[in-house]
């Protein structure tokens, strides 16, 4: 959800434009947009960047789609949720892809609103797929005996449809007039985001990650507690007991802190950063906080053996697996 910044990248080609005419503002994060006659602008390394990153989240999620919806046997809450989670990033994609062709070929405010739109609501559904993937892992191991319940079914849409409606409402608001088109004294490091609106949106990451790190805990507890329980029964801790554990741990440190360390630092920038600092700054903040996207599709696809499996028999056609597909739990981290 703060991917908006990203969107700083719409109004970067006027302010080089400023720049070249002699203001001597150097390299501030003054990303102004310009209804002045569009001059060519010089090609930043960093615009560059964040469109690779752009073509590589796009690709790989618009695999992890493709599979999805080619194979009925992925259609369990777990992999909606996937789902769910590689269509946002891959929209996330699109959007970067996008910003850059606009940035240098049509630069307008429209079209800058609209790049920011998309690329606002993009990137929280993702942050909030990534939630409501979190909320699910603690359901099947708190509620383990109903998790495959209609119940179940009905509380993932139920997430689903709430994360992906406010995503939509936090993109809108820059294009229904939030934003600070007319008013440079209210913008925020992330043009053309006004202060309040960056506030907004790095508060509700702040936010959904303490949830998460709340989940993450309780789930450490409850795979700790299983592990404990299961030693009683058999009257000794065996060493693969503790191994197993251990491994669950890591690997939910692992989500949480690739998670944490992509967003965070864009996250707080967003609060502390100035709109007078360098445009370094925003960029090398953003740049990270993209990469999450890029890894999402290998922690929570590309590992799992069903996906795998189906990957073969959508990218060669003449796989058959001669082991039936099991629906994982999503606690299966």
């Amino acid at each position: 959800m703060d991917a908006p910044a990203a969107l700083n990248h719409s109004a970067a080609a006027a302010h080089r434009l400023q720049a070249g005419s002699g203001s001597g503002g150097g390299g501030n994060a003054s990303l102004e947009l310009s209804s002045r006659a569009p001059a060519p602008a010089a090609l930043n390394p960093w615009d560059v960047m964040l469109c690779v990153s752009g073509t590589a989240i796009a690709c790989e999620n618009a695999l992890v789609v493709a599979i999805i919806c080619y194979s009925p046997a992925l259609r369990t809450p777990m992999f909606v949720l996937v789902g769910s989670l590689a269509t946002a990033d891959l929209l996330a994609g699109l959007g970067l892809i996008l910003n850059f062709v606009f940035q240098y070929v049509i630069r307008s405010e429209t079209v800058s609103l609209l790049t920011v739109g998309f690329l606002v609501a993009s990137f929280a559904a993702s942050v909030s797929s990534l939630l409501a993937i979190t909320v699910d892992r603690y359901l099947s191991l708190y509620n383990a005996l109903t998790y495959y319940s209609e119940r179940t079914v009905l509380c993932i849409h139920t997430m689903l449809a709430g994360a992906w409606g406010v995503s939509l409402c936090l993109g809108l608001l820059p294009v229904l007039g939030w934003n600070c088109l007319h008013d440079h004294a209210t913008c925020s490091v992330v043009r053309p985001l006004t202060k309040s609106n960056v506030t907004l949106l790095s508060a509700s990451f702040f936010l959904i990650f303490l949830i998460m790190l709340h989940l993450y805990i309780e789930i450490c507890k409850i795979v700790c507690r299983h592990a404990h329980q299961i030693a009683l029964q058999q009257h000794f801790l065996t060493a693969s007991h503790y191994v197993a554990t251990k491994k669950g741990v890591s690997t939910l440190a692992i989500i949480l802190g690739t998670f944490g360390a992509s967003w965070l630092p864009f996250a707080i920038y967003c609060v502390v950063g100035d709109p007078d600092y360098p445009s370094v700054y925003t960029y090398a903040t953003l740049l990270p906080a993209t990469y999450n996207s890029m890894i999402n599709p290998i922690i929570y696809a590309y590992r799992n053996q069903e996906i795998q499996r189906s990957m073969w028999v959508l990218l060669c056609g003449c796989f058959q697996a001669k082991v039936s597909f099991r629906s994982r739990s999503p606690s299966d981290v």
